[in-house]
């Protein structure tokens, strides 16, 4: 099989747009009928949401937990998050890779076998970290399958510029994940 991939020449919500159009077309070409996005403000939620609208898609916006910067407080904007929850489902969880293990090394010292899988993805970008650890919040929570594959849609910072196709799994078989393809990526970490 011959496949096209994306390099973006920068990374960062500069690509959002092109991210988000070439996971819809790979997910029609394909006939995937999930797809998880990463969105801390909800903007880039918001915007998968009207891109995949009318697919049939099942659009999962998958944010980190209240508290991260701010005591009891979530950072999405009140304003996506209710577009978000009325048009699509939305996942609120613990930051798979930088929660505990990120406290437990600076409590402790050391490095954590999570932060070893992070940093590796990260070789990649920090699209494809997130990538990852969104598909396995998602599952987790129950919002996407684990027998099917699903594109997972995230950036660098702010917006999206990392798009894949895989098969997710929940944390406690982790090692199943199955990043079966990479439909665009920046070339610069």
């Amino acid at each position: 099989m011959e496949k096209k991939i994306v390099y973006f020449e920068e990374r960062g919500e500069r690509n959002t747009e092109e991210t988000l159009k070439l996971a819809k077309g790979r997910a029609l070409e394909l006939g995937i009928k999930h797809v998880v996005v990463a969105s801390t403000s909800g903007e880039t939620g918001k915007r998968a949401i009207e891109v995949f609208s009318g697919t049939g898609i099942n659009v999962v916006v998958v944010t980190h937990q209240a508290g991260y910067k701010q005591e009891n407080k979530l950072e999405m904007k009140e304003e996506y998050r209710k577009f978000i929850e009325e048009k699509a489902k939305l996942v609120i969880s613990s930051d798979l890779f930088t929660g505990v293990p990120k406290l437990v090394t600076q409590k402790y010292g050391g490095y954590s076998p999570f932060n070893l899988i992070a940093d590796t993805l990260r070789l990649f970008s920090e699209g494809m970290k997130v990538c990852v650890e969104i598909a396995v919040m998602a599952a987790d929570a129950g919002a996407i399958p684990v027998d099917e594959e699903v594109i997972a849609i995230a950036g660098t910072a702010k917006g999206a510029d990392t798009a894949v196709v895989l098969k997710p799994a929940n944390v406690h078989r982790f090692f199943d994940i199955d990043i079966r393809e990479i439909i665009a990526i920046p070339r610069e970490k």
